[in-house]
């Protein structure tokens, strides 16, 4: 029995994956990504609008006021 050849693959660097990303987002999807990165940026600044208004009920509440 002979041992399966090992195959040399070359790990890709970090500059191999940023060049890749930005590939991806000059592509012809980069007004896609653009919206949907700022539609993410959207939610989060809502979500931690919520995380402070919930925050602050709780505090009332503790505290006994209305």
């Amino acid at each position: 029995m002979q041992a399966a050849p090992v195959r040399a693959t070359a790990i890709p660097s970090f500059t191999d994956a940023l060049r890749a990303v930005e590939t991806l987002l000059m592509s012809s999807g980069q007004r896609t990504a653009r919206r949907n990165a700022w539609t993410s940026v959207l939610e989060d600044r809502r979500r931690a609008k919520d995380r402070v208004e919930a925050q602050l009920v709780l505090e009332q509440a503790a505290a006994g006021r209305p």
